[in-house]
Formats: structure tokens, C-alpha cells, sequence
């Protein structure tokens, strides 16, 4: 993908270093330094209350006070030190999300209607959102209580190493495909899937799921439409999409995980149906072309 020297998006919110103003390790022997210049001894009311006060405020924005107490010190003081890859990779994620405001304000704006843009939280190892605590393992989500995109930089590399779908369109799609969803909140799909699937069953609602994230797909389909309009597609970039598709189908990853498949827990679609609802999007650019709801899949 041609991304380089194109506008970064300005909603980054970057919380990979939010532990990182605190010591994340006390040496043994060392005596504790205890607000009020005490040294050990104990701890009155007020500095209680305002250490319990500090410990849920940081869990509140997705700090764990007893992991940062847990792990060795971090070099630089007051800075975690990010790699030339990840800056080069946050400067991508800009690029991409860019993109998909541009895309999405246009197709809004010829209905009439204002996109509203969301955020995208870069996070490492775990982050608390509108929906809960989640940490890295969970891979990228879109959250429709605070409308954010959350993102580890590091599933890009378990997305090429663990499931063998590199490049940088494969990132791309990931990203897309969370824009997605938010795009399916501001239409009033994720509102009206979130009230339905109380009275379904598990099967009922992992079916309905499916659905959903199978629009999702068509819609990241459609923002590649347009990047292909713009000419910022190389020659491989279709082909890295499709394979991630296919790579983190339910059954492919069944397949890899536990040997076999169960269909009925399925909630993503399968390898075939995702890259065939990203393929649709990709070569019509129409959202009506994305109706997951109605007819087989």
C-alpha cells in the first residue's frame, strides 16, 4: 500500500505508555518512602484514602498497579523506549485510519448524513475501555460504549508469524474491519443486535454474529474500493487481505486449534464467507451490496 506522506489521522490515542511515570519495582531492603516523609511505620487515615483512590483511578484507565509493582524497572526513567517498527507502524495506523474518515465522510455526506469518526486506542499488554477490561490475547475490538478502535501493535506480528497472513494491506484490513463495526453502530446495527441477542440463544446469537462480522468485512471491502480508486494499491495488496480473511476464518482456526470444527459455535464466518463478503465490498463499493441480514451467506 502507497501510505507514506499521506495525512495521519489526529484520533491516535496512544496509551502504550501509560505505566510508565511510575517505578515498577521496589529493591528488597530499600525502605519505602511513605507520603508525609515517613519511613515504614504506618499509615494514617488520609494517605489511605488517597492510595486507594490513586489504585482504582489507574485501574479505571487500564492500569494494573500490581503488575507495575510486579515488573522490573523500565530504562529511561519516565519514557518507554518504542522501537523504529512501532513508530513506522503507528504512523501506518494513522495513514489507514485517515482513510477511512475520508472514505466514510463521503459516503455519509452523499446520503446526507455527518460520520462521526472514532478513536483508535494503541494499547500494549492490556486496556480498560467502555466494555471492560481486555487485555492483548482478546486481539482488536471495536467497542460501541465509548465508540473506539483498540488496537496492540503486536497482533500484527502474531497475525504474520501464528496465522501466516503478512504485509501491510493484511494490517489494513484489520483496521478496516473494526471501522466497520463502528460504522455499523452509527447506522444502528450493533444497537439493534446488542437488544436482540438477549432473548436468543447462544447458537441464535453466535449466528446472528456471524452476520454482523461478515458485514464488517464487506465494509472494509468497501474502504479498499476506494484506496484502489485513489491508486494507493500495490500489486500483492488484494491477495494479503484476501489471505487474512482466510487465515482467521472460525473453521481455519478451529482447524489449526483444536483439530476439528463446530459449526454452531462459529461467530465470525467462515475462511470462504469472509473473503467473499471483503471480495464484494471490494468490487462494487456500495453498502447496499453489504446486507449480511437477508439470504444465505
Amino acid at each position: 500500500m502507497r501510505w507514506k506522506g499521506r495525512r495521519q489521522s489526529s484520533n491516535i490515542e496512544d496509551r502504550r505508555g501509560a505505566r510508565s511515570p511510575f517505578p515498577r519495582r521496589m529493591g528488597r531492603g530499600v525502605p519505602i518512602r511513605l507520603p508525609g516523609g515517613r519511613s515504614g511505620g504506618g499509615l494514617s487515615l488520609s494517605t489511605i484514602i488517597i492510595l486507594v483512590v490513586l489504585f482504582f483511578g489507574l485501574r479505571a484507565i487500564g492500569i494494573d498497579p500490581l503488575e507495575m509493582l510486579a515488573e522490573g524497572p523500565q530504562s529511561g526513567g519516565t519514557t518507554v523506549e518504542r522501537s523504529a517498527a512501532n513508530d513506522e507502524m503507528r504512523r501506518f495506523v494513522g495513514v489507514v485510519l485517515a482513510e477511512t474518515e475520508d472514505v466514510w465522510h463521503d459516503i455519509f455526506s452523499a446520503q446526507g448524513e455527518t460520520y462521526q469518526e472514532p478513536v483508535l486506542v494503541l494499547f500494549g499488554g492490556q486496556v480498560g475501555s467502555a466494555c471492560g477490561f481486555a487485555s492483548s490475547a482478546s486481539g482488536p475490538f471495536y467497542c460501541p460504549g465509548d465508540r473506539k478502535v483498540y488496537l496492540d501493535l503486536d497482533f500484527f506480528d502474531e497475525l504474520a508469524r501464528r496465522f501466516g497472513a503478512a504485509g501491510d494491506f493484511a494490517q489494513a484490513y484489520v483496521v478496516a474491519h473494526e471501522v466497520g463495526h463502528h460504522v455499523q453502530n452509527l447506522i444502528g446495527i450493533l444497537p439493534r443486535f446488542n437488544e436482540m441477542r438477549r432473548g436468543m440463544s447462544q447458537a441464535e446469537a453466535n449466528a446472528m454474529s456471524v452476520r454482523v462480522e461478515l458485514q464488517a468485512d464487506c465494509f472494509a471491502g468497501i474502504w479498499a474500493y476506494y484506496t484502489a480508486q485513489k491508486g494507493l494499491l500495490e500489486q500483492g495488496d488484494v491477495e494479503e487481505a484476501l489471505n487474512a480473511a482466510n487465515q482467521i476464518g472460525d473453521d481455519t482456526l478451529q482447524r489449526r486449534t483444536q483439530g476439528h470444527v463446530v459449526p454452531e459455535s462459529f461467530n465470525h464466518g467462515t475462511s470462504e464467507q469472509r473473503k467473499t463478503w471483503f471480495a464484494r465490498g471490494l468490487e462494487s463499493g456500495r453498502v447496499t451490496d453489504c446486507d449480511t441480514f437477508n439470504g444465505p451467506l
